[in-house]
């Protein structure tokens, strides 16, 4: 497995591993049609700095990365539902320390248990709690990395 930075062909994949990986997540609520997630994808995602997993010539995971300043954030991070605990998440939380060597901060759903756990074994620590202050209304958790 190996990162590379996403080209213009890698965003149908990309979309379709974020969408995967939402779908697993029964917690959120579906506010947004398949196709205004790829338009998203495209719009949005790709203004950040995009890096992708890749297996076999496959996209199996991405993070899209705002280096900053005035703030560093890691806006994404996801990896194909039938590719965790295979490497690619960490390969990319990797990428984003190496390209953000000053630290970052990050969020996530407080329903999200093992991306908590996977931010926490990688040293990420929370910083502060909301109790739904985005788009979803779900609460969520402040990490921040800081070498």
């Amino acid at each position: 497995m190996h990162i590379e930075r996403a080209s213009e062909d890698d965003w149908p994949e990309i979309a379709e591993i974020f969408l995967a990986a939402r779908k697993t997540m029964s917690y959120l609520p579906n506010l947004h049609s398949d196709a205004e997630t790829r338009l998203f994808i495209r719009r949005v995602v790709k203004r950040s700095a995009v890096w992708a997993a890749e297996r076999g010539g496959e996209i199996v995971g991405f993070a899209a990365l705002e280096p900053g300043p005035p703030a560093a954030w890691l806006h994404h991070l996801y990896v194909d539902p039938g590719s965790h605990n295979a490497g690619a998440g960490s390969l990319l939380l990797a990428k984003a320390k190496e390209e953000m060597p000053q630290g970052f901060s990050l969020w996530t759903f407080q329903a999200n248990l093992g991306a908590r756990r996977f931010y926490e074994r990688h040293g990420c620590r929370q910083v502060r709690r909301t109790d739904g202050d985005n788009e979803e209304n779900l609460p969520d958790i402040l990490y921040e990395y800081r070498p």
